[in-house]
C-alpha cells in the first residue's frame, strides 16, 4: 500500500536501472524535497514504497525523473538541449487509504504515465 513507482526505459525495453528520482511534496507553486532515490535493477526505489499506507496522505506531490542524464549514461547521444531533460509528474492523492503507484515508461524522445495498482 502508500505510494510506488517504477520505470521502464522504452527504448532498450528493459527497466530503468540507475535512473535518478526526486520525491516532492507540494503546495501550489512551492515543492518541499522529501527525498531523491536512485533506482534499483528492477527500476523500482530500492527502499520500497516511497511512503507506507500509514504515512501518506492526502494532497499533491511530483516526481522528478532524470530522463537525459540517464539515458547519456546509458551511451544515447542526445542534441543539446534534449528532447527531454527532466520529466516532471505532478499528482493528486485523494484516498490516501489506497494505494497509488505511479509508472513512467520513458525513451529520448516520449514519455508515459498512468495511476497503475
Amino acid at each position: 500500500m502508500g505510494l510506488s513507482t517504477h520505470v521502464l526505459d522504452t527504448m532498450h525495453g528493459t527497466p530503468a536501472a540507475g535512473m535518478q528520482v526526486a520525491l516532492y511534496e507540494t503546495q501550489g507553486d512551492a515543492a518541499t524535497l522529501v527525498r531523491r532515490f536512485t533506482l534499483d535493477g528492477d527500476g523500482r526505489n530500492p527502499d520500497g514504497p516511497l511512503y507506507d499506507n500509514a504515512s501518506l496522505r492526502a494532497g499533491t506531490y511530483r516526481l522528478s525523473f532524470e530522463v537525459a542524464a540517464y539515458f547519456r549514461a546509458r551511451g544515447v547521444q542526445l542534441p543539446e538541449p534534449p528532447f527531454l531533460g527532466v520529466v516532471h509528474l505532478d499528482f493528486g492523492i485523494a484516498h490516501a487509504d489506497q494505494h497509488y503507484h505511479v509508472p513512467l515508461l520513458a525513451s529520448p524522445w516520449s514519455f508515459s504515465t498512468y495511476r497503475g495498482s
